[in-house]
C-alpha cells in the first residue's frame, strides 16, 4: 500500500520548519538512504533522506513552503504495481485538506488590499518580488513559491559578498543560479543587497503607523523562522521567566597576550597542522576551568531541583545572516586550546551556512558572547536558557592601572557575568569571576 512521507523532528525541540527544496519530483524511483528533500530549521538546513524505497507518487507540500508541523503529511511513495489512482489521502488523517491544514504555503496574495498605506518604496518592494517569480518561459524559473533556486556555493560566496540574490539571474538548469552568475554579478557591480542577502521583502506591515514611517520611507523585510524564534525566546528569557542581574570586572590581558604571541610563533603555518590561537579560545577555555572550581554557577534551574552539571559545555556566540547561534564545545575542560581553536572554527564555519546539527547546538551549560572584535568595551548579554548565566566579553583596550602605588599601563578588558538569579547568586557569580581572571591573567594555570 502507499507509504506517508511524513515532515520529520529533526531536533528534540523542533515543532515546525520550512520545507526548502524537493531532490526529488512526482514518478522519480528513491532508494533507501537517498536525499529527497531539505528542511529548514530556526538554525539550520537539514537534509531529509528517503527510509523506504518505491516511486514518488504525490507531492503535497510544495518546496518553499513555511509553517509544516512536525508529521504532517508531505508526499506519498509508491510500492512497485502502485499508481496514482492507489492514493486514498483519508487514510493519512483526513484527506487533502486535512492533510495541508497545518502549514501555509508562503505566497504573494493578488487580491490584497492595495490601500493607499501600501504605496512608494513599499509597492516597489512588491512589485520587485513579484516581478522576479514571473515565470521564465519553459523552465521552472529562478523562483518557485517565492524561493530562490540557488546551488549551496553560490548562496555561500553571495552571502559572504552581501549580494541579494533576489536581485539576480541564474544560468544553472531551469535557471539556477551558479556560482559563475554570482562571479559575473561581482565583477558588474550588480545584486548588491540593502538588507541581508536573500532577505524577502513584503509590503508595509498593518501595524506600522504610517505617520511615523511612511511607506515609501523604508523597505520592510520578512522575518525568518530564526528571527520569530530569537525574539520569542530572548522576550521570555528577559521579560517573563529569568530574574536577571549583572556582575562586571577588569581583567588584565598582557600576559596572555604574550603567551598567545609565543605559541602561534612556534605553531605550524602549512598544512593540515596549521593551527593559531585566539584570545577567544583562552576565553573559552578559562571558562570551562572556572566552571569546574565554581560548580554551583556550572547549573540550570527546574521546577523540581537545580541540575548541577558535571562538565562544561561551553556554547560560543555565532553571528550569522538572519540572528545568532550558539554551537557548543563539549567537555570544555577536558581539551587543550589547539583542539578548542579548531572546534570553534569548524563550528562557526558550518553555522554561517547552516549545516550545524541540532546537537552541535542545543543543550550546553554556559555560552560566552565576546564582541570585543568589533570594539565594544562592555555589555550585559541575555541569559540562554536554560543554561543559568553568559560571559559577555568587551575589547582589550589599554588604560592606567595603579600597581604597587604606580600608575602604569595595562591592556585591560572588561567582562559581564549575566546571572539567572534563580540559581546563581551573587556570591556564586563572583566566586566564577575571580576564578576566571585567575586563569587569564595568569594563562599558565590552566596546565596545572
Amino acid at each position: 500500500m502507499p507509504t506517508p512521507i511524513l515532515m520529520p523532528a529533526l531536533s528534540p525541540t523542533m515543532e515546525e520548519g520550512v520545507l526548502a527544496k524537493w531532490n526529488v519530483k512526482e514518478g522519480d524511483t528513491v532508494s533507501s538512504g537517498d536525499i529527497i528533500a531539505e528542511i529548514e530549521t530556526d538554525k539550520a538546513t537539514m537534509e531529509v533522506e528517503a527510509v523506504d524505497e518505491g516511486v514518488v507518487g504525490k507531492i503535497l507540500v510544495a518546496e518553499g513552503s513555511e509553517g509544516v508541523k512536525v508529521n504532517a503529511l508531505i508526499a506519498v511513495l509508491l510500492e512497485e504495481g502502485e499508481s496514482a489512482g492507489d492514493i486514498d489521502l483519508s487514510k493519512f488523517g483526513g484527506g487533502a485538506s486535512g492533510a495541508a491544514s497545518s502549514f501555509e504555503t508562503p505566497k504573494l496574495s493578488a487580491s490584497a488590499p492595495q490601500d493607499e498605506a501600501v504605496s512608494g518604496q513599499a509597492k516597489k518592494s512588491l512589485h520587485r518580488e513579484e516581478g522576479a517569480k514571473a515565470p521564465v518561459s519553459k523552465d521552472e524559473g529562478v523562483k518557485s513559491n517565492g524561493r530562490v533556486h540557488a546551488s549551496p556555493l553560490a548562496r555561500r560566496i553571495a552571502g559572504n559578498e552581501g549580494l541579494d540574490l533576489a536581485l539576480l539571474s541564474g544560468t544553472g538548469p531551469h535557471g539556477r543560479i551558479v556560482k559563475r552568475d554570482i562571479e559575473k554579478a561581482l565583477k558588474e557591480g550588480v545584486g548588491q543587497a540593502r538588507a541581508p542577502a536573500g532577505a524577502q521583502f513584503v509590503p508595509a506591515p498593518a501595524s506600522v503607523d504610517a505617520r511615523l514611517y511612511p511607506p515609501e520611507s523604508y523597505e520592510a523585510v520578512k522575518l525568518s523562522g530564526m528571527r520569530k524564534v530569537i525574539a520569542k525566546r530572548l522576550n521570555q528569557s528577559f521579560n517573563q521567566e529569568v530574574p536577571h542581574f549583572p556582575l562586571n570586572m577588569d581583567i588584565e590581558l598582557d600576559t596572555l597576550l604574550a603567551a598567545r604571541a609565543r605559541i602561534n610563533a612556534t605553531s605550524p603555518k602549512e598544512g593540515e597542522s596549521a593551527f593559531k590561537i585566539s584570545v577567544n579560545d583562552f576565553i573559552i577555555k578559562a571558562s570551562a576551568l572556572a566552571l569546574m572550581k565554581a560548580p554551583a554557577a556550572n547549573a540550570t534551574y527546574t521546577e523540581e531541583a537545580i541540575l548541577l552539571h558535571k562538565n562544561a559545555d561551553i556554547g560560543v556566540a555565532v553571528a550569522i545572516e538572519g540572528g545568532l547561534i550558539t554551537p557548543i564545545v563539549w567537555k570544555a575542560q577536558t581539551k587543550g586550546l589547539k583542539q578548542i581553536s579548531i572546534e570553534v572554527k569548524d563550528m562557526a564555519s558550518r553555522a554561517k551556512t547552516r549545516k550545524l546539527k541540532p546537537e552541535e547546538y542545543q543543550g550546553g551549560t554556559f555560552s560566552v558572547s565576546n564582541l570585543g572584535m568589533f570594539g565594544i568595551s562592555s555589555f550585559a548579554s541575555i541569559v540562554n536558557q536554560p543554561q543559568g548565566a553568559i560571559l559577555s566579553v568587551g575589547a582589550g583596550a589599554q588604560r592606567p592601572v595603579v600597581k604597587n602605588g604606580k600608575l602604569e599601563i595595562a591592556t585591560v578588558m572588561t567582562v559581564t557575568l549575566t546571572c539567572d538569579h534563580r540559581v546563581v547568586d551573587g556570591a556564586v557569580g563572583a566566586e566564577f569571576l575571580n576564578a576566571f581572571k585567575q586563569f587569564i591573567e595568569e594563562p599558565a594555570a590552566m596546565l596545572l
